[in-house]
């Protein structure tokens, strides 16, 4: 038996249970590591929690223990105990999308450098999945929540149990809460702007047919440089596609078959792919044949003969500054809520020219 220093109480070095027949092996408590080092449960909780005063050298006796034998903290417990957790939830509508890939990259960053951990889920851009999910992220006791939202309802249900929400990418709870967004409206501007300056005087816009901030800010945009550029704007050349729409490839192809597009604008990267893919089945040729502009630089446009002109958003800093908000609302639950903008840039690449015609 080993006499652990100046505690009077005799221990011998626990080590985890090996496992055998009976089943997994069970996981070392707190309890388990108290006696192990010979303290009470309250002392070790104190020293691995730093909640408290415990001696240096107790301290670290109790970390050296934890550590020796595989003990890990129920954080679970300790949410339901604090009523709050180091966990913030983040919904985005697609997780296949590249856009929230580097949105969720920027929010994580952040996290881990303050400590917080990040759970990542996926609405699929459903306003009922999403409020299930905000009811998920209150169980779970979530520090606070960021979300790129598709309704109110989410966000106004976690309000509602003192739960911080900062929307990103999406302000659709007006000044509710705190948010950061594009600025859409400029960079669909520049690159419709872009076009036109080119001499294309027929360009086909394709959009989301939501009434998100994003969509609409990007169709203002399309309005805003024909107005400047004192072109009339047909409006048959704006196709609005439904989420998910099984026939947006037909909606392209019936663009270009009726109305005869010099250029074409595409409102969000999964819209470009499509119209990418449709421009190459036809067997058109970019910039010679049709122009074609992308808001939202992901990777593969860059991948491709020509690359893809398109506007780029600062994506992981997107997600940073979310993140940020959230933590400055946690340290600072009274401070009215903020709006920040950040601006998009528009890369000109190959896939742009002048019409033949012009």
């Amino acid at each position: 038996m080993e006499r652990v220093g100046g505690t009077g109480i005799d221990s011998a070095p626990l080590t985890p249970p090996e496992p055998d027949d009976a089943g997994p092996v069970r996981p070392v408590t707190l309890a388990d590591v108290a006696a192990a080092a010979g303290t009470s449960a309250s002392t070790a909780s104190r020293a691995l929690t730093g909640r408290g005063y415990v001696s240096p050298a107790v301290r670290e006796r109790l970390v050296e223990t934890a550590a020796r034998l595989g003990y890990v903290r129920n954080a679970w417990a300790l949410a339901l105990k604090q009523q709050t957790s180091r966990v913030v939830g983040v919904v985005v509508s697609e997780l296949g999308n590249q856009f929230y890939a580097g949105l969720a990259s920027g929010i994580e960053e952040t996290l881990r450098s303050e400590g917080y951990q990040m759970l990542l889920v996926s609405d699929n851009s459903d306003s009922a999945q999403e409020l299930a999910l905000t009811r998920t992220f209150l169980s779970l006791r979530a520090a606070g929540v960021i979300m790129t939202p598709v309704g109110t309802e989410g966000t106004a249900f976690l309000a509602r149990h003192g739960i911080d929400v900062v929307e990103v990418d999406r302000q659709l709870s007006g000044s509710t809460c705190d948010a950061v967004v594009i600025d859409n409206e400029n960079g669909a501007r520049a690159a419709t702007a872009h076009l036109l300056e080119l001499g294309h005087r027929r360009i086909g816009l394709l959009v989301v047919e939501t009434d998100w901030t994003t969509d609409a800010g990007r169709l203002r945009g399309y309005l805003v440089a024909h107005e400047e550029a004192g072109v009339e704007v047909d409006d048959e050349l704006i196709v609005r596609i439904a989420l998910k729409a099984p026939d947006a490839a037909a909606r392209v192809g019936a663009l270009l078959d009726v109305e005869s597009p010099t250029a074409i604008f595409a409102a969000n990267n999964t819209l470009a792919d499509v119209a990418w893919n449709v421009i190459r089945e036809r067997r058109l040729a970019l910039p010679e044949d049709i122009s074609l502009v992308a808001f939202d630089d992901v990777p593969w446009m860059s991948m491709v003969t020509p690359e893809i002109t398109a506007v780029a958003q600062p994506t992981v800093e997107l997600g940073r500054r979310a993140t940020r908000l959230l933590l400055r609302r946690l340290a600072d639950p009274a401070r009215p809520p903020a709006l920040e903008v950040l601006q998009p840039t528009l890369l000109l690449r190959g896939s742009t020219a002048p019409p033949v015609s012009a």
